[in-house]
């Protein structure tokens, strides 16, 4: 995942391994980027992810996070310049790769979407990218300060959604078996470029420790959280 020279030198400047040795699950979004049939169907790697995804959303959920589910825009006739980097055909499939309809119809059917949760759509690579996507607006408003980034493809959409969330103030933590590409060189070439330069970078497992110890923070036997709950009723913050 990432070269053990890459940890040590991490180590040696901020004293330790990981970036991001807590989270508060509050404050914390998990977002689920283009987990579609477009992807997915075409690459095992992808649906690989879903189970993971959906450990992750139930974990934070359940300690009063929120999960917010990002879609492909459908941006129309593709424009003069997609064509010219991607040829014709295959920039109107990208164009159109979210699908249309219900969000609930267009993810993957193995994913556990709750009513009410976010669903946004962007029309760029970024999820963050300012004037494409409203997914920031929307958790800022929420006082959301850490993201954890799943979903396909990892060296692009994830990647590009991670660089932009650590630049304009987020921290990031990349979910390295909730992400997927199509090969392994890429996936792990992403992996390196975000530990090293843009967020933390985690195995499932792990992430679904710090929630486990951030929600155990606020466990009063009360209700917690604003956020949506397993069975889509709200929570309120307890006084």
């Amino acid at each position: 995942m990432i070269a053990e020279r890459e940890y040590l030198r991490q180590e040696t400047r901020r004293g330790r391994r990981h970036a991001y040795e807590r989270l508060d699950p509050e404050t914390t979004a998990l977002v689920v980027i283009d987990m579609v049939p477009f992807f997915a169907e075409a690459n095992v790697h992808c649906r690989d992810a879903i189970a993971p995804i959906n450990r992750l959303a139930e974990a934070l959920r359940e300690a009063g996070g929120l999960v917010a589910w990002v879609l492909p825009a459908d941006t129309g006739p593709p424009t003069p310049r997609a064509i010219e980097f991607y040829g014709e055909h295959i920039a109107k499939a990208y164009g159109a790769s979210g699908g249309q309809g219900a969000p609930r119809d267009r993810l993957c059917p193995e994913l556990n979407l709750i009513e009410g949760e976010i669903v946004v759509e962007k029309s760029a690579a970024s999820a963050f990218f300012p004037g494409r996507c409203d997914l920031h607006d929307r958790l800022a408003a929420r006082g959301i300060e850490t993201v954890i980034i799943t979903g396909t493809v990892t060296n692009v959409c994830c990647e590009s959604s991670a660089r932009d969330a650590s630049t304009i103030g987020y921290r990031v933590i990349f979910a390295a078996d909730a992400t997927a590409t199509v090969t392994d060189a890429a996936h792990n070439a992403a992996l390196y470029t975000i530990y090293r330069s843009f967020g933390d970078v985690r195995p499932t497992a792990e992430i679904l420790e710090l929630i486990a110890a951030g929600g155990a923070l606020h466990d009063d036997g009360q209700p917690c959280s604003n956020h949506i709950t397993k069975n889509g009723t709200m929570r309120t913050k307890s006084g």
